[in-house]
């Protein structure tokens, strides 16, 4: 079986241009989620703290257009409940269904897939969401902590065994807060790498996933689409 790129961050499996909601912010990660606000001016500040609805969230998601020639979007796949297990590593197994599903457990989001030239090895993934800075902080670092504890360990899906290896990258300077990581699978004699890049500026989280090349080629592009005003 062939995971999703959206399932490594959900086991998810994730730059910076001023905007109401998408502004970088210098508050504590571990501040309470109401002094995310500016001082008040006239109820504005208030309003351009406030998370983003995924209505908003999906019109700054990447399309084709922005991706350029090559770039096909995935259909959203049918909801599945497969029985997924966590096998050899504690931090994950504790997760629960924020370790095995295929999003984070924000409820304002959106997310889009792509291939590449038609080829299902080359895929490039997008999530956004959006809450107060402390609660994307926490919720985004404490998967990412929890996958990276395991250098090695295994995901069982209905009978299939897939075995994992993550371990911790650099990820580039942008936002307020950023997040990075290699995940390979095998299964099946088939090995497979994944790069996931979260990216967290102000109250509005970008996660990019994929192939490592096209990661590497889109998350600029992707952090600016989700904080320009629309």
């Amino acid at each position: 079986m062939r995971l999703s790129n959206t399932t490594a961050l959900g086991l998810s499996a994730l730059t910076v241009l001023a905007l109401a909601g998408c502004s970088s912010s210098t508050e504590p990660a571990d501040a309470p989620a109401a002094s995310s606000a500016p001082a008040h001016r006239g109820g504005n500040a208030a309003k351009a703290s406030a998370p983003l609805s995924s209505a908003e969230l999906s019109k700054r998601l990447l399309n084709e257009s922005d991706l350029g020639e090559g770039y096909t979007r995935k259909p959203r796949p049918a909801v599945r409940h497969d029985d997924v297990t966590v096998i050899g590593c504690p931090a994950l197994e504790k997760l629960g269904d924020t370790a095995t599903g295929s999003s984070l457990s924000f409820p304002r989001k959106a997310r889009a897939s792509f291939t590449y030239a038609g080829s299902s090895s080359s895929e490039v993934s997008e999530e956004l969401y959006s809450d107060s800075a402390a609660k994307l902080s926490k919720g985004i670092g404490k998967v990412f902590d929890a996958m990276v504890s395991c250098p090695s360990y295994q995901v069982a899906s209905g009978s299939t065994v897939i075995d994992m290896g993550t371990r911790r990258t650099t990820a580039p300077n942008l936002g307020d807060e950023q997040w990075s990581q290699l995940l390979t699978y095998s299964a099946g004699g088939r090995r497979s790498v994944v790069k996931q890049t979260a990216i967290r500026t102000g109250n509005v989280l970008v996660v990019v996933s994929g192939s490592p090349g096209l990661v590497d080629a889109h998350l600029e592009e992707a952090l600016a689409k989700a904080c320009a005003a629309h």
